[in-house]
């Protein structure tokens, strides 16, 4: 019996891309090691673009590809990451994860999550708190918490006051 065909660089970009968006840097992360190992094999990518021997050059074509065709795109991706992530994390972790994929927020899109951050902040403080802190060491706990998920100093110092004060701080901001 013969092993099967190992699948081409598309087959496996589509199938990756019909489970969530993915950056173009990140799919070309994914792909190229599928590539050397193709370019290592001397065997043709049925279907693939090209009959280049170059990895890079032959991930590059099928990236091109998926973009031409639609099936991979910068925006959606973005869209993708703020929807999943807006929940639970800050805008300061948002962008940095953007830019871990050589993205940046579009500026309505940083607007508008800006505009909900403090509200975000009190909804994840308060699943994980729901208490104010008793003392000192507790205020820094929480605080460490949301910051660690990538609130404002700003945005966490306010939400911490409101809790202290059992009620929403309308006067800021």
């Amino acid at each position: 019996m013969k092993p099967a065909a190992p699948r081409s660089l598309k087959a496996r970009a589509l199938q990756w891309l019909a489970q969530r968006e993915h950056s173009r840097a990140e799919m070309q992360r994914k792909l190229l090691p599928h590539a050397r190992a193709l370019a290592a094999q001397g065997e043709a990518d049925g279907g693939d673009i090209g009959d280049a021997a170059d990895p890079v050059a032959r991930v590059a074509e099928v990236l091109d590809w998926l973009e031409a065709n639609r099936y991979l795109s910068q925006q959606r991706f973005v869209e993708s990451r703020i929807h999943v992530r807006a929940a639970r994390h800050g805008n300061l972790r948002i962008q940095q994860e953007l830019a871990q994929h050589g993205l940046a927020l579009d500026p309505d899109a940083a607007q508008s999550l800006k505009a909900s951050e403090i509200d975000r902040a009190r909804d994840v403080w308060s699943r994980k708190f729901d208490t104010p802190a008793a003392d000192a060491a507790g205020r820094a706990r929480q605080a460490r918490f949301l910051t660690g998920r990538g609130f404002s100093a700003e945005t966490v110092r306010r939400v911490l006051r409101e809790s202290a004060r059992g009620a929403p701080d309308d006067k800021a901001n």
